[in-house]
């Protein structure tokens, strides 16, 4: 069997387990096909391998996205003998977007000599940069800042150390520290898996969607990529610890002090029910505060 009575006998299958309407077998079939007549190595696998491609095609279906190469959203790589479904930082966003988890969202690198700072909450974080500067140094960190359809900023921050902790921890990493002979998309596309890092575990906190897991999911193990992202909860007497620490807060800063804190917590669980909680007390008393100081000035004058 040829490459393209492989790809195309997928059809009935792919069509059984579709889960985006937009996705059409006979463009992502000719996109599959263009791929792997023109990698060698990637054909070679397939035909050894077949079911790697049979499933590859067939996640590409079930996850919904489109392996057009010009939108960089997923590709089709050689892992282990066989072929697999990549998704990219930005295949992961596009899903996010399309299946209604948020309205926009934007992963940026942060180098040594740009300036960061974190925003309060539901707003976005103030970076600055020079885009034209050939030296910005060395890349210190990465975040993602996407917006809900309450219109409130989600942002989630990472150091470069913590995504190499992350990196050091997958499959991808390990294989390529045993074999550097091998290739490893940490290595030739770094700034990509730094962001793509960042996005998953940003992902944690944003609205629950069935295929976005699903993608998390893939890239998590067939990926080779190998981060936990199955989350905990927070004891509920610490929640409400938080809970009587933000209604006692009497000012801004001491209740973005309090926030910090708890969201570094929930964070490393992936709490987000906890997150969203916690969030909405924030912003009830935040605004308790604002009326508060405005009736002391109305009587003060």
């Amino acid at each position: 069997m040829n490459i393209i009575e492989l790809v195309h006998e997928q059809r009935p299958q792919f069509l059984k387990v579709l889960s985006d309407n937009t996705i059409d077998f006979e463009r992502e079939a000719a996109f599959a096909i263009q791929i792997l007549q023109g990698n060698d190595y990637l054909r070679g696998v397939a035909l050894k391998n077949p079911d790697s491609i049979r499933n590859a095609v067939n996640n590409v279906a079930a996850i919904g996205i489109s392996l057009n190469p010009a939108s960089k959203l997923a590709y089709l790589v050689p892992r282990k003998g066989s072929v697999c479904l990549d998704i990219s930082y930005m295949g992961l966003m596009h899903i996010a977007q399309h299946c209604g988890a948020i309205q926009w969202g934007q992963a940026v690198l942060v180098r040594q000599k740009d300036t960061f700072e974190m925003g309060e909450v539901g707003t976005r974080p103030t970076h600055g940069y020079n885009p034209f500067d050939a030296d910005r140094g060395p890349l210190v960190g990465v975040y993602v800042v996407v917006k809900t359809d309450s219109g409130d900023y989600l942002t989630h921050a990472m150091s470069i150390a913590d995504v190499y902790a992350i990196r050091d921890r997958s499959e991808a990493w390990k294989s390529y520290q045993k074999d550097k002979s091998k290739t490893c998309p940490w290595v030739t596309d770094e700034g990509e898996m730094v962001k793509k890092t960042c996005v998953k575990q940003a992902a944690k906190y944003w609205p629950r969607r069935e295929r976005l897991d699903s993608a998390v999911h893939h890239v998590n193990t067939e990926g080779g990529e190998g981060i936990d992202v199955t989350p905990e909860k927070m004891p509920e007497d610490e929640a409400a610890k938080f809970n009587e620490r933000i209604l006692a807060a009497t000012t801004k800063d001491a209740l973005d002090a309090i926030w910090k804190e708890a969201v570094v917590i929930c964070r490393e669980l992936g709490d987000r029910t906890t997150y969203d909680t916690l969030k909405a007390a924030v912003l009830k008393q935040a605004k308790f505060i604002d009326e508060s100081a405005k009736e002391v000035a109305k009587e003060a004058a």
